[in-house]
């Protein structure tokens, strides 16, 4: 009889020992493979009749977590690249399972063999100049929301800065005096300070005043003076969009989210010529290889680098091979 062993104290161990305890997982990475493993209890509950805490590890097999990963893109609307995304998380966990019970390795390695699933990726939306601009000055600076939303569009725009960051970032990690800099905790619990531009230190110097509080206090709230959520941030960003857009049409044309300002920021960096390493050591990126999608999404360097190309000859050089046989002049025109 195969031995089994119930699910819920591995699962339990994985988020206290694993990414808590020995990974010092961020909150977004704890709180993504959270909805991860509750939407898998819950499509294996439908699937197998049995509740969560009655679940074992043998029942959460390969066959059951290819079908989850179907559920997802099929019934939920899931994207390539989040399905990819929750089999990551379930991946990690049968692995710290491989390495606690080796008596479930191999059903564990099946798991951990399921593939990634390729998708096309799409190309980078960022603002030229002229549309950053329209967005930063389309809050109502007359009101308070109005100031305070052009603070934050304009930071985010010129630092690059990820949502997550913004949100946590409190009065003392602005630092506005000689070389001033915004601290803050990144990806991968990274601190990083980020320079300030002139027009910046201007804006952030005004809000500053204007919002008071203590150096520990959230840099940017809501009237109330709680604390902002991601979707806060989404809805300033679109509903400034829209209105930038009836001064600049071309903002209609692109999909404007937080992420874009972050995008923007990149590549206002790299037309002006700064090193791909600086850019990835501004926006806190792990490799360098990274930020090499804004030298893709750039169609202005590679116009540049088109001009520098000669142009080709019509007629076929001198000395070059013809085929003289209706096969072989087939496959040379493959």
């Amino acid at each position: 009889m195969i031995k089994q062993y119930p699910l819920p104290p591995y699962l339990q161990r994985f988020f206290t020992e694993r990414l808590v305890g020995q990974m010092h997982a961020s909150p977004n990475t704890i709180a993504g493979y959270r909805d991860t493993f509750r939407m898998l209890l819950r499509f294996a509950t439908s699937e197998l009749g049995k509740a969560p805490t009655k679940l074992c590890l043998n029942d959460i097999d390969s066959d059951l977590v290819g079908r989850f990963l179907i559920y997802l893109e099929d019934t939920r609307g899931s994207s390539a690249r989040s399905r990819n995304t929750r089999l990551a998380a379930i991946r990690s966990f049968f692995k710290f399972v491989s390495h606690n019970e080796p008596q479930m390795l191999h059903h564990c390695q099946r798991i951990l063999s399921m593939p990634q699933k390729r998708y096309v990726k799409r190309t980078i939306d960022f603002l030229t100049y002229h549309e950053a601009e329209a967005l930063i000055n389309a809050p109502d600076v007359s009101t308070w929301f109005g100031r305070r939303d052009r603070t934050i569009l304009q930071l985010m725009v010129q630092t690059g800065l990820r949502v997550s960051e913004v949100l946590a970032l409190t009065l003392k990690d602005v630092e506005l005096g000689h070389g001033a800099v915004v601290r803050c905790l990144g990806k991968g619990r990274k601190e990083r300070a980020t320079p300030l531009r002139g027009d910046t230190i201007v804006a952030l110097q005004a809000w500053l005043k204007e919002r008071g509080g203590e150096p520990s206090d959230p840099l940017f709230v809501s009237i109330r003076g709680g604390s902002l959520s991601r979707d806060a941030i989404e809805r300033i960003v679109r509903k400034h969009a829209a209105q930038a857009s009836e001064v600049c049409s071309t903002l209609k044309q692109k999909r404007i989210s937080p992420h874009t300002l972050r995008h923007t920021a990149a590549m206002q960096l790299l037309q002006n010529g700064v090193d791909r390493i600086v850019i990835a050591l501004w926006l806190g990126h792990e490799s360098v290889e990274t930020t090499q999608m804004y030298v893709h999404a750039d169609i202005e360097l590679k116009e540049k680098a088109m001009a520098k190309t000669k142009k080709m000859e019509s007629q076929r050089p001198k000395g070059r091979y013809i085929a003289d046989d209706s096969l072989l002049e087939f496959l040379e025109a493959l």
